[in-house]
């Protein structure tokens, strides 16, 4: 008697472009924020006037991949399921295209991303060639009829060397009827050459009720809570407008967190250490590595907005006097210097494997050398 076929269950893998916990951009369903990007995308697809490649640049968690998959539904579906004025890219999620899309299952969308190793169980530290060798197979089949076909590059700037010149050869002769889109927070890392073929989209930050409106969609898809109505001030200043940075935030105790920075900072330069040495044992296990790089995270962003308000002037209030009194003019290339200190000692500690809890004591110890004026250990 033959023996019946084992079953496989699919396993959902790890995507590198995804916030963990959160729906994939290309399950989001409203876009925020990026109204004139969006006309001028759907301008061109509705005008014939479609240029064969786009850079969508601006900071992380904005909603750049959100405004790549939506165009992917609008290029990818029939035309008269498209906005017929052509100032939107929505379309109905009920469409053939919306649920391909979605799926990552449409014959006409190729994403190119790093890709996630199984056995290693982590993801490459760049995108290899082999992934854009793809385009091959893909640009090798004709869309049907008169069908557009969709590439999305996320991060076009994680590309490595032989990855971004292989990209380069379709883009300096683009196949008939085939957009690229290349989603990158680093335009400046791309290779010249590249964003010279391609019609650059700069997206800002998003303004607070934007920011709130994409954060507050996010939570509800996946039925979370949305942050108190107190916690929304500091959530979105610490966000810079990133969507994706605020959801990590609060997801992560960012608040929390940054109360503590603010406590450590405050008081310098005499320095609490017990109350250091604890926040040094919470970070420091493996099992906190989320918390530990938000902990580096928060404590470079003080440490910028710090010299940025001395330097400048600008900032909060209560930045702009905490700056005063720490840094003033004469210590503005000591803390510029204490940033890059920080962030060398951080990767180091990271790359060889280090006691995490002695970098964090180092870190806050280096802060009060800098503002006493003292030569660092």
């Amino acid at each position: 008697m033959a023996r019946a076929p084992a079953t496989l269950e699919a396993e959902e893998l790890p995507e590198a472009d995804r916030l963990e916990n959160f729906p994939h951009p290309r399950q989001t369903r409203a876009l925020y924020g990026h109204a004139a990007a969006e006309r001028a995308l759907a301008e061109a697809l509705a005008g014939g006037r479609m240029h064969h490649a786009w850079l969508l640049a601006g900071p992380k968690g904005i909603g750049k991949a959100t405004l790549a998959y939506r165009f992917a539904r609008a290029a990818l579906a029939a035309p008269d399921e498209r906005d017929p004025t052509g100032q939107s890219l929505a379309i109905d999620e009920a469409t053939t295209a919306s649920r391909q899309v979605r799926a990552l299952s449409h014959p006409g969308l190729l994403l190119i991303r790093r890709p996630y190793d199984i056995k290693a169980k982590r993801f490459a530290a760049s995108i290899p060639v082999d992934e854009v060798r793809r385009l091959r197979t893909f640009l090798g089949h004709r869309a049907a009829g008169d069908g557009w076909r969709v590439v999305i590059v996320d991060e076009a700037n994680e590309l490595n060397v032989n990855a971004a010149n292989a990209l380069l050869k379709s883009l300096e002769e683009p196949p008939v009827r085939t957009v690229f889109l290349l989603v990158s927070s680093a335009p400046g890392e791309l290779v010249a050459t590249i964003r010279s073929r391609c019609r650059i989209l700069a997206l800002s930050p998003l303004d607070d009720e934007a920011l709130r409106a994409a954060a507050t969609q996010a939570l509800a898809a996946v039925g979370a809570t949305p942050p108190a109505e107190a916690e929304w001030p500091a959530l979105e200043h610490l966000a810079g407008g990133s969507v994706g940075r605020l959801l990590g935030l609060f997801g992560a105790g960012g608040l929390d967190l940054q109360a503590q920075i603010n406590r450590v900072i405050g008081l310098l330069p005499r320095v609490d250490w017990r109350a250091v040495h604890a926040l040094s044992d919470e970070l420091q296990p493996m099992a906190a590595e989320a918390r530990f790089e938000l902990f580096y995270e928060l404590l470079l962003d003080t440490l910028s907005r710090l010299v940025r308000a001395a330097a400048t002037g600008e900032g909060r209030a209560e930045e702009r006097a905490l700056a005063a009194r720490l840094i003033g003019e004469s210590r503005l290339a000591s803390f510029a210097g204490l940033w890059e200190r920080i962030v060398r000692e951080k990767a180091d500690t990271l790359a060889l494997n280090l006691d995490r809890k002695s970098l964090i004591i180092e870190t806050v110890a280096a802060f009060a050398a800098a503002v006493e004026d003292r030569k660092p250990a």
